[in-house]
Parts: structure tokens; C-alpha cells; sequence
């Protein structure tokens, strides 16, 4: 077999059925009925399928795997795995003990009949690289957009053989098992936002890492991490929430950044439809950095994420670099709960510029209706004005807004979309992350005071951003 050759999903199965280590079951519930069948029609399945199960009545899926407050959701789908695997090591690991165990499970919601649904779902497989060995694990969530339900099911079933294929012979590295993923299936057709992998065999691969690739490769727009660095699926993250959120590079974080957060943060608690119980704050990077030059370097970015994490600080890196696409895309998740945007005063000035949105057909009227017409409200921090000799504030209040959109301004003012942020801490508005970033790569003194203490710690102790020692002082 050619090392470039593409195989279908037919002949990925038939490879697996013709695996004589390789013996397993088909759990799907919901929607996802597809990908046993593509094992039964290429052939030889007898030797590869122990059993399968498609429990699409709730209270067989109840009886199976135990009562839940939803069936589509992350947990379900580790119940079905740790369910079926169990099953299948009781009771064949003494008379199959050449075998290599596996069990694939999704529970999938397709296009309904009314087309009134989002097509989504969780896929995963639990399975053994070696006979007897302990199990790894891949649990990933996909969102469907055929237009017909036949067709999202199809795609399904592509997925599910690619999944299988990929878990054993396509694991070399990230880059091969996300391009295995995704072969035969273009991203208009399912977008695969998070993916998570655990187990003795992946040890050399970093689920950080991996969600940051999902977006790089553009199988989807954005991924998110707790503060611990666990990837989280972004619709349930941020179902149901009000979400405070701040764009930046954050390269390294400063103090700005946080004075941004705390006033913002405070200002948007006194939104009379915010419930403080059901805040959501957010660090919001974008791979798409119109600063960056060449080649992304995605260990610089997971940096970036450990530094929030420490400081207790949701991520999201998503492809958005225009606001109104950010905030289309958060809007969309929150189910009509208010989102929050904090930004620079000079930020502000680039959303009012009118060539910011050539590449719409209505221009900045049609990207304010994408974005700024959702229940949203921004937040706009102050600066020392540029060239000011007496350090005068430049805010929402003074900011020079082209003649021909101060009505779309005065709309957003007038409507309480946009405000100032008050009391922002001015001893700190002189400390920008591009000085930072020269001082700690000059090996100067001073940046430690620019940033939050466990920031300068962490990027010493692990020589961030090209770190040196400051020089030694002669006495």
C-alpha cells in the first residue's frame, strides 16, 4: 500500500475487518446508525464484530447504560464506552486473549424532519493498542450541516470508519490522526470542535496541542480551556451563560490586562439583564493576529494559555480576527444571554473603520447586524492619548469616530451597547506588552513589575518568550 494513497471508507473497513487482532462492538444511540453498516457492507465483518447495538427508544438507552438528564451529551458517551468495553474484557478476555478489544459508541442528534435542529453529536472510541494491554481513549464532539438528514448520517458513518482506521494505524502524530479525521469530509459538511485523547499510548500527545490544531487546520473557528488546561466543547461551556470577554494577545498578560477585567467585570455585573451567577469570563486570543508574522507558533500560544490558566483564566483561541465574528460566534452558543466585550479604546476605533468590512457585501452595516445586533454590550478601556505631552485620557467620551458612522456610534451609545469603563487604574496605562516582551528578551530589569507576580515567575522558570538573565551588575 502506497504510503499517499487515499483509501475509501469501504476499504479502510474491509483493512480492519481483515485484521484478524482487531475485535470490537458498535454502540449507537440516537441518530447514529451508520457506521456498523459500512463495517457489515465491506466485507469479512464476522471476524472483526462481536456485537452492535442501536438503542434509539430513551428507555432501552436507560436500561442499557442507566438513567440521564440528557442523551446527547459528554457523559453519556463515557458511560456507553466504559460500558461496552467492560462487556467486552468480561467476557472474552479468556477466550480472545490474541485480541485487540475495542468499543466505538456516539450518540448523535441529526437534522429532525422540520429542520429546526442543529445536527450534533459525541463520538468515541475505547480500544487496545496490544492484546491484553490497557485501554486509550478518543472522545470527540461534531457538529453536522448537510442539509438532510440521510446526508448528515452518511457523513457520520465516514467519520466513525475514520475514527476506528485512525485509532490503529494512523497515530504517529497529531497532525496525521486530525488529517485522518477529516479525509473525505469537508469542513461545510461537519466541523469537529474538540477533541480529547487519553491513555498509555498517548503520552506523546498534548490535548492542548491538539484543540489548537483543530483551528490551525480550520476544522473548526475556536477552542476553549479551563484554567487547567482541559479542553472544553465551547456550546456547553458557554450554554446558557453571560459571557464577559477579553481580546488581546496577552503576550505576556500585564497588569492592564487585568485592571481591564476587574473594572470591566464589575461594570458589567450591574447590566440589569446579567445574572452574576451565570458569568462566564473569557481571554479570547485569535490565531489570525494581523501583528503576526510567518508561521504560527503554536508552543508560543499554548504558553500564552498556561500563563491565563495560572492566573485562573478561561481560553478561547478561535480563527476570528474581525470583533462581530467573535461575537457572532459567542452569541450563538449563550442561547440569548448577554455577551461582554472588552476592548482598548483604540480597538474601538478600528471597528468604526469603515474598510475593516470591504469584504462584506453590506459593509459595516451588514458586520454591526452580524455582530453588535445581538444582545451585547462593549466595554471600552481608556489609553494615555498618543502624542499627549499631559498624559490626557483618550475614552469612549472623546474618540474621534468618522463623520459618516457617528450615527451608528450614537446609536450604540444612545442604546447602552457601548460605555466607558470607570475608575480605570491610570499607573498602570503606560505598560504595553510589546515593551515587556523587548525588556525580558534584552535581559532588562523592570518588566517583573509590569505583570502579575506568578507571570514573571513561570516565564523565568521555564524561559518564556526567549527569556535571559539580566546581566550581572558590576560593583
Amino acid at each position: 500500500m502506497s504510503g499517499t494513497q487515499r483509501l475509501s471508507s469501504e476499504e479502510k473497513a474491509l483493512r480492519i475487518n481483515l485484521d484478524s487482532s482487531i475485535y470490537g462492538s458498535f454502540n449507537e444511540i440516537g441518530a447514529g446508525q451508520e457506521v456498523a453498516a459500512n463495517f457489515f457492507r465491506a466485507g469479512g465483518s464476522s471476524g472483526t464484530i462481536a456485537w452492535t447495538r442501536s438503542a434509539y427508544d430513551m428507555k432501552v438507552s436507560d436500561r442499557i447504560y442507566g438513567e440521564c438528564r440528557r442523551y446527547v451529551c459528554e457523559e453519556r458517551l463515557e458511560t456507553m464506552l466504559d460500558k461496552e468495553f467492560g462487556m467486552m474484557s468480561d467476557m472474552l478476555d479468556e477466550k480472545k486473549p490474541e485480541k485487540r478489544f475495542f468499543a466505538f459508541c456516539n450518540t448523535v442528534e441529526s437534522l429532525n424532519y422540520h429542520k429546526t435542529n442543529q445536527g450534533q453529536g459525541w463520538v468515541g472510541i475505547k480500544f487496545q493498542v496490544e492484546p491484553e494491554s490497557e485501554p486509550n481513549e478518543i472522545i470527540l464532539h461534531v457538529k453536522m450541516f448537510d442539509s438532510r438528514n440521510t446526508w448528515q448520517q452518511e457523513a457520520l458513518g465516514i467519520l466513525g470508519v475514520n475514527l476506528v482506521y485512525a485509532a490503529y494505524y494512523q497515530m504517529d502524530s497529531v497532525d496525521t490522526f486530525l488529517k485522518a479525521l477529516g479525509d473525505r469530509l469537508s469542513r461545510d459538511r461537519m466541523e469537529i470542535d474538540m477533541i480529547k485523547v487519553n491513555g498509555p499510548d498517548f503520552e506523546h500527545f498534548d490535548n492542548r496541542l491538539i484543540a489548537l490544531k483543530l483551528v490551525k487546520m480550520g476544522m473548526t473557528e475556536a477552542t476553549m480551556f479551563d484554567p487547567n488546561g482541559n479542553v472544553l466543547q465551547p456550546t456547553t461551556a458557554l450554554y446558557k451563560k453571560n459571557v464577559l470577554m477579553l481580546r488581546g494577545r496577552f503576550r505576556p498578560p500585564t497588569h492592564v490586562n487585568f485592571d481591564m477585567l476587574e473594572k470591566g467585570h464589575k461594570q458589567f455585573l450591574n447590566s440589569k439583564d446579567v445574572d452574576p451567577e451565570k458569568v462566564f469570563t473569557l481571554f479570547e486570543l485569535t490565531l489570525k493576529d494581523l501583528k503576526a508574522e510567518g508561521d504560527i507558533d503554536e508552543q508560543d500560544y499554548l504558553d500564552r494559555v498556561e500563563l491565563l490558566g495560572l492566573l485562573g483564566q478561561n481560553v478561547m483561541i478561535s480563527n476570528y480576527v474581525k470583533y462581530y465574528k467573535v461575537i457572532e460566534y459567542v452569541s450563538s452558543l449563550t442561547m440569548g444571554y448577554k455577551v461582554g466585550v472588552i476592548l482598548g479604546v483604540y480597538n474601538l476605533e478600528t471597528i468604526f473603520d469603515k474598510s475593516y468590512y470591504d469584504n462584506l457585501q453590506g459593509g459595516i452595516i451588514e458586520a454591526f447586524g452580524l455582530g453588535f445586533g445581538k444582545p451585547m454590550k462593549m466595554l471600552v478601556y481608556p489609553a494615555i492619548k498618543i502624542n499627549s505631552k499631559s498624559d490626557e485620557l483618550y475614552t469612549c467620551d472623546n474618540i474621534h469616530i468618522p463623520e459618516d458612522v457617528q450615527g451608528l456610534y450614537d446609536y450604540l451609545k444612545t442604546n447602552k451597547k457601548l460605555c466607558h469603563i470607570e475608575n480605570a487604574n491610570t499607573d498602570v496605562l503606560n505598560i504595553y506588552s510589546d515593551q515587556v516582551i523587548d525588556m525580558i528578551k534584552n535581559g532588562e530589569n523592570g518588566w517583573e513589575e509590569m505583570v502579575p507576580s506568578v507571570v514573571a515567575e513561570s516565564i523565568k522558570e521555564h524561559a518564556l518568550f526567549d527569556y535571559v538573565d539580566s546581566p550581572a551588575i558590576e560593583g
